[in-house]
């Protein structure tokens, strides 16, 4: 039986496919290649279409035994969902919706969906509880939640039984170098970073500097995005073994400031990184760290790359080596 991952050609698709190669699974992966990249697939089979598409998906599901799906596809934006919030609502809820209603005429009853910690909005605690309100500040959250709360409704109606993985800000690059980071346009912070070291731009922005935070600037959770795969393996193993649905938070449980990255990644990679304070964007909450208790008992999840300096080292080693990232756009 097969496992089918969807946005598996993109950044954490891309190491769940890993994490899952390691261990002799048969992999599906269906991506538009919009944003992923065919270079980062290190195995199993690759359809190139786009989870909207009724007759493609037909295809993907008679052509496989597929016995659980691990949901990465989506856009993931915060200001531009802010923008575009129509273009948010389609591809997310819609072709999640798609996804679902495939699942579903196909008997496949095993979910685990990438989500995401801005389900929640500002946090009435820190560090966050899967039990804490969910009001998210942007349409990127929003669309997360709705997705959420639809697989909720179809384990009830058709008992597809799901598991929710709500993390944010996952860094790193995988221990062989083979693959990494590579966004167009960037947005997360420590790429970003990494490409100010390496002259590619010529300054990081710091979206402001007057959060109710100690030095001013956001406080987020990292995690290396192979420990956020190993997750999701975990997970399925979790469905397979007939666990009800269910939601975790993933996270280390520590937060850092932007300028503390900034000032790590200085020492990491040993460049200057100037920096530029700017105006705040619509929808970032002050402080998100997620604790993970629960994942760590439940699922039995250990992270054991949570150094913020090593994880910068790993994603360091691999924008140095493909400062071009996998220079497939053409």
């Amino acid at each position: 039986m097969a496992v089918l991952v969807t946005g598996g050609a993109g950044y954490i698709g891309s190491h769940a496919v890993a994490a899952l190669l390691e261990r002799g699974e048969e992999i599906v992966v269906v991506d538009s290649l919009r944003q992923g990249h065919r270079k980062a697939v290190l195995g199993g089979k690759l359809y190139v279409g786009d989870l909207r598409d009724s007759a493609f998906m037909d295809t993907v599901f008679q052509e496989n035994s597929i016995d659980a799906v691990i949901h990465f596809a989506a856009n993931s934006l915060v200001g531009e969902s802010m923008k575009v919030p129509g273009q948010y609502y389609h591809n997310n809820v819609y072709g999640t919706l798609c996804l679902l209603e495939k699942m579903n005429e196909y008997g496949v009853q095993k979910i685990v969906f990438s989500s995401t910690a801005a389900t929640y909005g500002e946090p009435e605690n820190v560090p966050i509880d899967e039990f804490d309100r969910t009001v998210p500040t942007n349409a990127y959250g929003e669309t997360k939640l709705a997705m959420e709360k639809m697989m909720k409704w179809f384990d009830v109606a058709h008992g597809i039984k799901f598991i929710s993985l709500r993390y944010f800000n996952a860094a790193g690059a995988h221990e062989s170098g083979k693959i990494g980071e590579d966004h167009d346009p960037e947005t997360h912070l420590i790429p970003i970073v990494l490409q100010a070291a390496l002259g590619q731009r010529p300054h990081i922005s710091v979206f402001g500097d007057d959060y109710a935070t100690p030095d001013g600037t956001c406080i987020r959770d990292y995690i290396h995005v192979s420990d956020l795969a190993d997750a999701h393996v975990l997970a399925v193993d979790r469905l397979r073994s007939g666990a009800d649905s269910a939601v975790y938070n993933l996270g280390n449980g520590q937060g850092f400031s932007v300028k503390e990255v900034i000032g790590i990644a200085r020492s990491v990679t040993g460049r200057e990184i100037p920096m530029v304070i700017e105006a705040r964007r619509a929808g970032d909450p002050a402080v998100l760290v997620a604790s993970s208790e629960r994942a760590r008992k439940e699922l039995g999840w250990n992270p054991h790359r949570n150094k913020l300096e090593d994880i910068i080292r790993s994603a360091w080693n691999w924008h140095s080596a493909n400062p071009k990232g996998y220079n497939d756009k053409q």
